[in-house]
């Protein structure tokens, strides 16, 4: 157990950021998570409300609670205050975290590439996004990097919850069998599903070793978002041959292979990262 350790978790009221809380709350770390308009109900966690577009209000939220970690997941993924928040507010953290010496685990994605290659992507592949949200994460990598030389950058890939939390992901996918959305689920973008406990499991782990720099922390399988919305229909119990697949669209242009090599990542970890298959197969 870690009890008297501090972690901070921004994005705490999100998907990957609340599961991060919890599981951090049960390892025994003092939990501080930050929410920016409605405070989730969970006990045992220490809330705080933080809009990262404002750097001073972020520096002076890390510097007050001088936490031994910080795991920054926050992020907006469209609109007009992305880059501010996703790339600027990523800097501001990082800044804060290296002002009080706490280690850094920034969260990024596997949209920094183009998706052009063939095979898996590795650590040493250099960002070259296609799309505005992939430019922000890249760009965030580039603050934090630069603030905190120390930091973590994870890049991860699409997380899912399971029949038993199901995510953003999975429940568009039941809204389009249900008739609730109308989607084409295409069958040659690639990703490397990971469920959001493995993850959390993952990222607490790593907050313990001392490697810094970027690593890809997603699942071993490589499925199609046609062959993601099939496993989800049938784990939850609907008809997979309502799901219909296709190509994506030449525009606006998607990064279509944005498969990762995840293999150092599990070299160091102890914990198993599950395939997408086994989960949901």
């Amino acid at each position: 157990m870690l009890t008297g350790r501090t972690v901070l978790i921004t994005g705490g009221s999100g998907f990957l950021g609340s599961a991060l809380a919890d599981l951090a709350r049960k390892q025994g770390w003092r939990v501080v998570a930050t929410y920016h308009t409605h405070q989730p109900q969970m006990e045992g966690i220490s809330w705080e409300a933080l809009d990262l577009r404002d750097g001073a209000a972020t520096r002076a939220l890390i510097e007050r609670c001088a936490p031994d970690v910080v795991i920054h997941t926050a992020y907006r993924q469209e609109g007009p205050d992305m880059a501010a928040i996703t790339a600027d507010g990523a800097g501001a953290v990082a800044q804060a975290a290296y002002a009080v010496q706490a280690r850094l685990i920034h969260l990024s994605s596997d949209v920094v590439f183009d998706g052009e290659r063939i095979g898996r992507y590795t650590e040493a592949d250099a960002p070259q996004p296609v799309t505005a949200y992939g430019a922000a994460k890249a760009e965030a990598e580039r603050l934090a990097a630069a603030a905190h030389p120390a930091a973590l950058i994870v890049r991860t890939s699409l997380i899912y919850g399971g029949p038993e939390r199901p995510g953003r992901h999975e429940q568009f996918v039941l809204d389009v069998i249900d008739g609730r959305a109308e989607a084409t689920f295409f069958t040659d973008e690639l990703r490397c599903p990971i469920k959001v406990g493995d993850l959390a499991a993952a990222l607490l782990e790593l907050a313990e070793l001392d490697y810094s720099g970027i690593l890809h922390v997603a699942g071993p399988d490589v499925v199609s978002r046609y062959e993601f919305a099939c496993l989800v229909a049938r784990a939850f119990g609907r008809d997979a041959a309502r799901v219909r697949g296709g190509p994506s669209p030449a525009a606006p242009r998607r990064p279509r292979n944005c498969a990762l090599d995840s293999r150092l990542a599990q070299s160091m970890l102890t914990m198993r990262i599950r395939g997408v298959r086994d989960v949901l197969g």
